[in-house]
């Protein structure tokens, strides 16, 4: 018997997740949250096998940063993320922080039960198109930024102005000025906003 949690905010979804758990004998739903933060104080008290975690929540700790507490406890469950999303940066931040699987949620009833399954016992499981964008990020390399650019680019990300980054940063407007260009030829592009869209498809930047 797999024990489970059932991680998302929306109440339609989990009752969905609930009732195709429920027609497998080979499953439990111990416990649900509608709050990332609300399933670390369940998989404590309740100390489930399989927690599945959606990525993105309207307020509070975010999905990924739960799985990073989740792992981190004495009894960590397996993490099989269902989400809506496969943005690059949300498939790599979720397998670094810890799951176990990345499964989409127009996945067919018995492949979401097949992936559980697979998670509880210990296997990676990718949905086919995630898989796709890991191998296209594998061989499409991170650009090579430095420490300083990083915190620029970023900076920038929190919609801060040039003045802004170099009162932020301590660094002159002109110093200001170079990382930028040096982030836009490093990143392909040639304006502020291409520079997010950019970093944010390789994960550089939330």
């Amino acid at each position: 018997m797999i024990r489970m949690v059932i991680v998302d905010d929306h109440p339609i979804v989990r009752s969905g997740l609930r009732a195709v758990f429920a027609d497998d004998p080979g499953f439990q739903v111990v416990g649900e949250a509608d709050r990332a933060a609300a399933s670390v104080a369940l998989a404590t008290e309740l100390q489930p096998d399989l927690v599945t975690m959606d990525l993105r929540f309207p307020e509070g700790m975010s999905g990924v940063e739960a799985i990073i507490e989740l792992r981190a406890l004495q009894q960590p469950p397996a993490i099989l993320v269902l989400t809506n999303y496969a943005d690059d940066s949300d498939i790599s931040r979720a397998i670094a922080a810890g799951a176990q699987g990345y499964l989409l949620k127009d996945a067919a009833p018995a492949e979401l039960l097949r992936a559980a399954r697979a998670a509880a016992n210990g296997s990676s499981v990718i949905a086919p198109l995630v898989a796709e964008k890991l191998v296209q990020r594998m061989r499409d390399p991170q650009p090579d930024l430095t420490q300083r650019e990083l915190d620029v680019l970023r900076a920038l990300a929190g919609g801060a102005s040039n003045k802004q980054i170099s009162e932020q940063l301590f660094i002159g407007a002109t110093t200001v000025k170079t990382h930028l260009a040096r982030i836009y030829a490093k990143l392909g592009v040639s304006s502020r906003t291409a520079a997010l869209v950019r970093a944010r498809e390789l994960g550089l930047v939330d």
